[in-house]
């Protein structure tokens, strides 16, 4: 009879190992995907991404937006030019100079203006090449090999009922990670969705440049732009350091311990993810 429950309990407690380790295997690789998707989703142009919202964005910029932005540029460079006129004892003494820096200004801002997407797309492809060459060093951090070599051995130690305690807990740990995953996805989708946003205006911004008063109104949508192209390296950044904590788990000693580090790791992401827009706003000064 004793030789039957012990056979039992060694039965149940390796489906409880098996499970556990099939438990860390699905966390570390979720992670692991999470990791890989971010860095292709972040890491894409408005115009890689979707190109059928890019193009469709694009037109009714061309169509809507440019014309009024050009309305803006003429009312701006003319406003631009009395001011210069007046400014020299109004008309009496007048400095030919400042005309043709005027001249000069005003090229620039129509240039600027016919332009408005090849720059915007070039703050794009910079932020794109900045994550693009952190992936690499990011997703080569997590080896879930190293992570997972002495866990076995440790869980072979347990009893029966801290095992049952340990797959329990690990539940609870999947949920949050199925919540962060929800997270990352509102957060890196809706990103993109403000991107489309803000690229469907670009031209009104931009058409204030050349004049220093509204200028600060072109200046102020540049700094937007680079905030939030560069919120997906800090939406990176964040993942990636999760990653690293959560590596950290199979090698505790408390295994108890590091499971509730991990929910509170999780917790800590899912607010940080959510601050990576307001912290990159405030990186660049963006209003």
């Amino acid at each position: 009879m004793d030789f039957l429950f012990s056979f039992l309990t060694d039965w149940i407690k390796q489906e409880l190992i098996d499970a556990i380790l099939a438990s860390f295997n699905g966390i570390f690789n979720s992670v692991n995907n999470q990791i890989g998707e971010i860095a292709v989703n972040v890491g894409q142009t408005p115009e890689a991404w979707n190109s059928d919202i890019f193009d469709m964005v694009r037109g009714i910029s061309d169509a809507v937006v440019v014309p009024i932005a050009g309305i803006i540029l003429t009312f701006v460079a003319t406003y631009e030019l009395i001011q210069l006129i007046i400014e020299k004892n109004n008309m009496k003494d007048i400095d030919y100079a400042v005309i043709f820096k005027w001249m000069f200004k005003t090229f620039c801002a129509v240039f600027i203006l016919t332009n408005t997407f090849d720059i915007v797309m070039a703050i794009f492809d910079v932020a794109q090449y900045v994550i693009n060459e952190s992936a690499g060093i990011i997703i080569g951090t997590f080896d879930l090999d190293i992570a997972l070599a002495d866990l076995e051995a440790m869980l072979a130690d347990m009893g029966m009922w801290e095992l049952i305690g340990v797959w329990l807990e690990l539940n609870i740990a999947g949920l949050g990670i199925w919540i962060m995953t929800i997270c990352i996805f509102v957060i890196t989708f809706g990103r993109m969705v403000e991107i489309y946003l803000v690229v469907s205006v670009a031209p009104i911004p931009l058409s204030t440049m050349a004049n220093h008063e509204w200028g600060q109104i072109g200046s102020n949508y540049l700094k937007s732009l680079f905030a939030v192209a560069f919120q997906g390296f800090l939406i990176m950044i964040c993942v990636a350091i999760y990653a690293v904590l959560v590596q950290t788990i199979p090698a505790a000693d408390n295994i108890h311990a590091a499971l509730f580090g991990t929910m509170g790791y999780t917790v800590l992401l899912t607010l940080a993810l959510y601050k990576t827009g307001s912290l990159s706003r405030q990186i660049f000064s963006a209003h």
